[in-house]
């Protein structure tokens, strides 16, 4: 009979109501937060919209390109002329713009909430205990039921699509800033604090720069998490690359969806050696 009492429990219980209740009682309560929230986000993300699309387009490839030959070398610089180039003579060049917009509102915001959880996580076994099953939870959750109370707490466009962004792609920088900080040597830590350090100017002016190529290896995989989740975004009026790969799909535009896909691949390698670039230029400096 007691062996019955779990399956009798799992029977009565629906997790679907539950998670209702739950996102009914947070639009109801939370009404104000999300509101500022939301207008937040769109000030920002207008914002990065305006510096991207404001000057030519020749001005910012010239810019995109300078970025990447300091970096990354001439080799990604060459690769950026053609492909922003081609990115242009596709008539695409506004589209992206709005998806780097888009993943840079995103990272910037993720960046901002996961580095201190990182932080938090390395220097607390309760919090760590507490942050790694949501981060599990988190990655692998399908990415397509991030779009659900984003839109539910924030109507369509782009802001639900930035929130649905930085939430999937929030976790590698928090468990990699936590790596990087507790791979810190001890005696590292330890002649800091010997030589009258506080354990805030230890994380500081120490532990963080020692652990900056691995916070910038989190950094990278967040921007291309970012990127694939804008693209779905689409589905919910985001905007930018993703809007285009769902009028591809819907319409059978053969020539769109390709055109689309080219553009994002053009931006996901741009960004990911650039950043991989900056990663491997703090590791030759230690």
């Amino acid at each position: 009979m007691s062996a019955l009492l779990p399956l009798a429990f799992l029977d009565a219980m629906d997790v679907g109501d539950f998670f209702e209740v739950v996102i009914a009682w947070l639009e109801t309560n939370l009404e104000p937060f999300f509101d500022g929230l939301g207008a937040f986000i769109d000030w920002t993300l207008t914002g990065i919209e305006a510096a991207l699309m404001w000057p030519h387009w020749a001005v910012v490839i010239v810019v995109m390109v300078a970025i990447a030959w300091r970096t990354a070398g001439w080799r990604i610089a060459v690769f950026s002329v053609f492909g922003l180039l081609l990115i242009v003579q596709m008539n695409m060049w506004d589209e992206s713009m709005e998806t780097l917009a888009l993943i840079g509102t995103s990272v910037i915001i993720a960046l901002v909430v996961a580095i201190p959880l990182g932080i938090w996580s390395s220097k607390s076994e309760g919090a760590e205990s507490i942050i790694r099953p949501l981060l599990d939870f988190m990655q692998t959750l399908p990415a397509f039921v991030y779009l659900i109370p984003a839109v539910l707490f924030f109507q369509l466009g782009k802001v639900p699509g930035v929130v649905a962004t930085l939430i999937f792609s929030m976790p590698p920088t928090v468990r990699l800033t936590n790596l990087g900080i507790r791979q810190v040597p001890k005696e590292i830590k330890e002649a800091s604090l010997s030589f009258g350090a506080t354990p805030r100017q230890t994380l500081v002016k120490v532990e963080l720069p020692v652990a900056l190529p691995t916070i910038l290896a989190g950094m990278n995989q967040t921007i291309m998490l970012a990127l694939s989740m804008v693209v779905i975004a689409g589905l919910i009026g985001a905007g930018g690359l993703g809007n285009q790969v769902v009028k591809g799909i819907t319409q059978l535009n053969i020539g769109l969806g390709f055109e689309s896909g080219i553009a994002i691949v053009i931006l996901a390698i741009y960004l990911d050696r650039v950043t991989q670039a900056l990663g491997a230029a703090t590791q030759r400096q230690r």
